[in-house]
């Protein structure tokens, strides 16, 4: 399986027999967002909530198949699940709602936290289940911050986890914190000097590692 970090909470997850899926296409220019235009096709796009910084989906070529909402989802032959999530920690009252999305890929299991903007409660732990690669909000004012980053890191305990939605070289202006106060002080962390990286499900990592990525666009 490769994934790509293309911006923002968006990644291209292409498994080993050529499916690709894009999570959380963004809008350019969206809340000051200045990655380009998205042009990877995909077969899969899945859309947590339906801000601007997320919900692209029409944009992405390929004519694929849009995943939004909770509950079970069947797309090109796999099972993706949706569990129901908060934007904020009111209960959805200042941010609405959130879905974070979980699905297996070549005998890993894949979890995308959306905008998530509080830890976890338990019943979502366990609707998740077992998570090998994680992708988590980072930077704040809109989802967790660092601290909730390490809370659910704790909760899931994934073997591999890549931080987005944070502030980069690319988007000075978006209004959240860059990845230093998330990476200060870890020493298992693995910095990227490209947009992509490989990994089998034979050869995780035994302890968590963080996998930084630059953005693709």
């Amino acid at each position: 399986m490769k994934v790509k970090w293309l911006g923002h909470a968006s990644f291209l997850i292409t498994s080993d027999k050529g499916l690709k899926i894009i999570t959380d296409p963004y809008k350019p220019g969206a809340f000051g967002l200045e990655y380009k235009q998205i042009g990877e096709s995909a077969d899969i796009v899945t859309v947590s909530h339906e801000h601007d910084d997320h919900n692209n989906a029409g944009a992405v070529p390929g004519k694929p198949q849009i995943i939004k909402g909770a509950g079970k989802h069947q797309a090109k032959g796999m099972e993706i699940r949706g569990i129901a999530s908060c934007h904020d920690d009111c209960g959805g009252k200042e941010r609405g709602n959130n879905v974070i999305f979980a699905f297996k890929i070549d005998d890993m299991n894949l979890c995308h936290l959306g905008d998530l903007g509080r830890p976890l409660t338990d019943k979502e732990v366990s609707e998740i289940g077992k998570v090998d690669v994680l992708m988590i909000p980072v930077g704040g004012a809109f989802t967790i911050d660092a601290a909730g980053a390490d809370k659910v890191i704790a909760q899931l305990k994934p073997r591999i986890v890549f931080p987005m939605h944070y502030q980069t070289a690319r988007c000075p202006n978006f209004p959240v914190a860059n990845a230093d106060p998330f990476l200060k002080g870890k020493k298992n962390v693995k910095k990227f000097d490209g947009s992509s990286t490989e990994m089998k499900a034979g050869q995780m990592p035994k302890d968590t590692q963080i996998y930084v990525l630059k953005p693709e666009l």
